[in-house]
């Protein structure tokens, strides 16, 4: 048995990009320019039978294996979590092995490997602003903080989304008239969404504040058929009727339309005010309340064994929360 494989990491956390980069970093430094086998494995579609027969079989041409195994929270057989640990507790000294988790736990048993174990916990506010400022000032580009707000509010809490939709401003700004200015502003990135923007949680959130309830089930449709998580389409939503709470708070001291308290709970541009001023005329506190509550519900089923059903379920929940700006109290 090897009592202390340094090359077994239990990585968890919601921080993908953090968590991506070190795994890279210690992949690169384990290879070592090695001729290397790599297999991924994603946890809620192998079977850990087939998983095991992998660890513990020898590679033929290659001097190093790399195995990376994600969505490891959905192992909760105690046989299939026994069975692995057995392997993996006894894998070869030339093997690398990755069980990665979006969740901050996997199950118990998985405490049985002798591991190097990091959870990747989400970025405080003050260290996302600076990640981006750093992101775009590497690439030669200054980015004010209105610009930054925009692309937060757009963004999934974690770096590999900053990095991805960041890299997609700038490629977009390398082929417009804007390619000279090193200077992003607010104007620059509404620019690029009216003409680049994927679908997303806002863009949804955009459709539900309008009360259109069949451009919002296409744009669900469409983030689901591109492999969109429910739960990350959730939590952007959470997000936007915790700002919609934010925003009636406004509305009943009668700032709405003051820029600086706007800015206050993160609302900058033109189009987002337009979002969160539709969404009041439909929903109030206590609706929007209910509406918390039910992305709350949706994300725990979308958690459980139900998931497998995430189109039906994901459907009920838009259709729930549109008609619950009708019916305030009843959800």
């Amino acid at each position: 048995m090897n009592s202390n494989p340094v090359c077994v990491y239990i990585f968890l956390g919601p921080e993908a990009g953090k968590k991506k980069d070190t795994v890279n970093v210690i992949k690169e430094r384990f290879i070592n320019k090695k001729e290397t086998e790599e297999f991924v494995f994603y946890a809620d579609e192998t079977p850990a039978s087939r998983i095991a027969d992998i660890l513990q079989t020898m590679s033929l041409f290659a001097e190093k294996r790399v195995i990376v195994v994600k969505n490891a929270e959905t192992i909760k057989n105690k046989d299939d979590i026994n069975l692995l640990v057995s392997c993996i507790n006894n894998i070869e000294e030339n093997t690398l092995l990755f069980l990665l988790s979006d969740e901050n736990r996997i199950e118990a048993g998985f405490d049985k490997i002798n591991a190097n174990r990091q959870v990747f916990y989400e970025m405080f506010e003050r260290d996302k602003i600076e990640w981006v400022r750093d992101f775009f000032k590497r690439e030669g580009l200054n980015i004010d903080k209105n610009g930054i707000a925009i692309i937060l509010e757009m963004v999934e809490n974690n770096t590999d989304a900053l990095r991805q939709e960041c890299s997609r401003l700038i490629n977009f700004l390398h082929g417009s008239d804007s390619s000279k200015d090193k200077n992003i502003n607010v104007q620059d990135i509404e620019k690029w969404l009216s003409h680049n923007r994927e679908e997303s949680a806002f863009t949804l959130f955009s459709r539900i504040a309008a009360g259109d309830l069949s451009k919002a089930l296409e744009s669900l449709t469409i983030m689901l058929a591109a492999k969109e998580r429910a739960p990350g389409i959730l939590a952007g939503l959470s997000w936007c009727f915790g700002k919609l709470r934010d925003y009636l708070s406004l509305v009943e001291t009668g700032n709405a339309n003051n820029s600086f308290e706007l800015k206050k709970i993160g609302i900058y541009s033109p189009k987002s005010k337009d979002d969160y001023a539709a969404a009041s005329q439909r929903y109030n506190t206590e609706s929007t309340e209910a509406c918390l509550a039910l992305t709350a519900k949706y994300d725990v089923l979308m958690r459980s064994p139900l998931s497998v059903m995430e189109n039906i379920l994901m459907h009920r929940y838009i259709l729930a929360v549109m008609n619950t700006a009708k019916k305030p109290f009843a959800f």
